[in-house]
C-alpha cells in the first residue's frame, strides 16, 4: 500500500474489479450483469419477481495513490446488507440491486460519473471526445473494453424502476471524529465551480528591475491566492487553490504569467455564488492594483444536490437503532466531495450513510476505517431496508403496514459542466492548458 491504488475506467484494473465483485455478489445468490456503460449489477428479487428495485452501492474505481476504502467499502457494505436481507426476501416489497459504478473519480477521462449518469439516462454525447493521456477516446476505450457505444441507452434506468438509491460512504472530513460519532446522516452533496485564473504580467531581469517598474505575475497571485482563502473562511465555504503554475520560470526572471485553479464547493448554492462573487471583485482589484491583467475561465459547475427528505429519516431511525455514541440525536452533515449520488438524483431519490475515517484522511494510501465502525453501518443500513430485528418502521414498513413512497419530487438539475476538464497524474482535476492563450468567455457564458 505504499505507493496506494490505482483503478481507472475501461482498463485492465476495471475488468478485475467487476470479475472480482461478481463473484462476491453471486456468493451472496444474486443475478450479475454489466450495463452498458461499464458498471456491475447484482440483484436480488423482492417477494415477487421485476419489482422496482432500491439500489445499494459506490464506486470501485479511485484516483491515483488511493486508499482501500473510497467507494469499495458502500460495495461490500452492500454485498454485507444483502446477506442478512437474504433470508426475509419474501417479504421485502421491492427487488434490491447493489451497483458497483466505475468511474466516480474520473482518473482516467477527465471527467467523473460516467457510469451513473449513464444509469441516470443523462448521457451527454460530447463525452465521446474526452481522452486520456496516452490520447485514446472514450468511444476507442468502450470499444477496447469490449462495450458498443451504439448502446449506451441502455444503460439508462427508467424513474419507475428504482425505489431509490442509498449509499454507504466514508465521511473524507472529520465531522464524525471530532463529535465521537461512527455514523452520519447525509444531508446535501456538495455544489462546486471550479476556475482556471490566468495572471498576466511582464517579465523583467530580476536583478535589473526596480520594485516600482515590475508587474510581477507570482506576487500578484499570491495576494490573490490569500485573498481566496481568507473570503473563504469568512464566508464558511471550502476554497482551494491545488494547482500553480510560473512562467518562464527561470530563477533570474520575473514571472511574466501565472496559471492556477480555484475549487470552489458548499453545501448549497446561494452562499458559493456569493462567495465567488466576492472573490472575484477583489481579485480582479488585486490585479488592477499591480499593472496585471487577469482572466477566468469555468470548467466545471456542479450544483449542490439534497438527499431526500424521507430516505434521511430512514437512515436517522436506523442510526438510532445502533450502539453508536448519540445515537438518538444522529450527527447530520453534508458531503464536502462529490458522489455518485448526484447523477442518481436525475432519476431517483438519494441517501448517504457517512461512515468515520481516521482523520479524515482519504484519496491516500494512509485511508483507514475501523471494523466497529463498519459493523455499526451496516447494522444500521440493514435496519434501514426495515429488515432489522429493533427496526418496523424502514423502507419496506412505515409503521402502519405501508411503504414508505419514494420517488422523483423535483425537476433535477443538468448534469454538470465538465466538458473541459482535464485529470492531472495526482489525481483529481487540473486546470485546462487551452485557458492559458484565451480570455474569460463572454458574459453569461458562467464565466467571469
Amino acid at each position: 500500500m505504499e505507493g496506494g491504488i490505482l483503478r481507472t475506467y475501461l482498463s485492465e484494473e476495471h475488468h478485475r474489479q467487476n470479475d472480482l465483485a461478481a463473484s462476491w455478489m453471486q456468493e451472496a445468490g444474486l443475478s450479475t450483469r454489466i450495463d452498458a456503460a461499464g458498471t456491475l449489477i447484482g440483484r436480488m428479487e423482492g417477494r415477487e419477481p421485476g419489482l422496482p428495485a432500491l439500489l445499494l452501492g459506490s464506486h470501485l474505481d479511485s484516483v491515483p495513490g488511493a486508499g482501500r476504502y473510497d467507494g469499495p467499502l458502500g460495495v461490500i457494505m452492500a454485498l454485507e446488507v444483502i446477506h442478512r436481507l437474504a433470508p426475509h426476501r419474501d417479504q421485502l416489497p421491492f427487488a434490491v440491486e447493489v451497483v458497483a459504478f466505475a468511474d466516480e473519480e474520473g482518473s482516467r477521462f477527465g471527467s467523473g460519473l460516467f457510469t451513473s449518469y449513464a444509469m441516470a439516462g443523462a448521457w451527454q454525447q460530447d463525452w465521446w471526445e474526452h481522452t486520456d493521456d496516452q490520447g485514446l477516446t472514450l468511444r476507442e476505450a468502450f470499444e477496447s473494453f469490449g462495450l458498443d457505444p451504439t448502446r449506451i441507452g441502455e444503460a439508462a434506468r427508467a424513474p419507475e424502476e428504482i425505489r431509490g438509491y442509498l449509499e454507504a460512504h466514508i465521511e473524507q472530513s472529520t465531522q464524525l471524529e471530532e463529535a465521537g460519532r461512527a455514523l452520519g446522516v447525509v444531508t446535501s452533496i456538495v455544489g462546486e465551480r471550479c476556475f482556471t485564473l490566468t495572471v498576466t504580467g511582464e517579465a523583467r531581469h530580476a536583478g535589473g528591475t526596480a520594485y516600482h517598474h515590475r508587474r510581477d505575475a507570482l506576487v500578484g497571485a499570491a495576494e490573490m491566492i490569500a485573498a481566496v482563502e481568507e473570503i473563504g473562511r469568512r464566508r464558511e465555504v471550502v476554497a482551494t487553490v491545488g494547482q500553480i503554475e510560473a512562467a518562464p520560470g527561470a530563477v533570474n526572471v520575473i514571472p511574466r504569467e501565472v496559471v492556477f485553479s480555484i475549487d470552489l464547493r458548499a453545501p448549497a448554492d446561494a452562499p458559493r455564488e456569493a462567495a465567488w462573487e466576492e472573490m472575484s471583485a477583489r481579485l480582479h482589484e488585486l490585479a488592477e492594483a499591480r499593472g496585471l491583467r487577469l482572466t477566468v475561465e469555468e470548467f466545471l459547475r456542479a450544483p449542490a444536490v439534497e438527499c431526500s427528505a424521507p430516505l434521511q429519516k430512514v437512515i436517522a431511525a436506523a442510526i438510532s437503532t445502533t450502539d453508536d455514541a448519540g445515537a438518538e440525536d444522529p450527527l447530520h452533515t453534508y458531503s464536502r466531495a462529490g458522489h455518485d449520488g448526484v447523477a442518481m438524483s436525475e432519476v431517483t431519490e438519494i441517501g448517504m450513510l457517512f461512515i468515520r475515517c481516521t482523520g479524515g484522511i482519504s484519496h491516500h494510501p494512509d485511508e483507514h476505517v475501523t471494523a466497529p465502525d463498519v459493523a455499526l453501518g451496516i447494522q444500521a443500513f440493514e435496519a434501514g431496508l426495515g429488515a432489522g430485528p429493533q427496526l418496523k418502521m424502514g423502507l419496506a414498513d412505515n409503521g402502519s403496514g405501508q411503504r414508505v413512497q419514494l420517488g422523483r419530487l423535483r425537476p433535477s438539475p443538468r448534469p454538470p459542466d465538465r466538458s473541459t476538464s482535464r485529470t492531472s497524474r495526482r489525481g483529481g482535476r487540473s486546470c485546462p492548458r487551452s485557458a492559458r492563450s484565451r480570455t474569460a468567455p463572454p458574459s453569461g457564458s458562467g464565466s467571469t
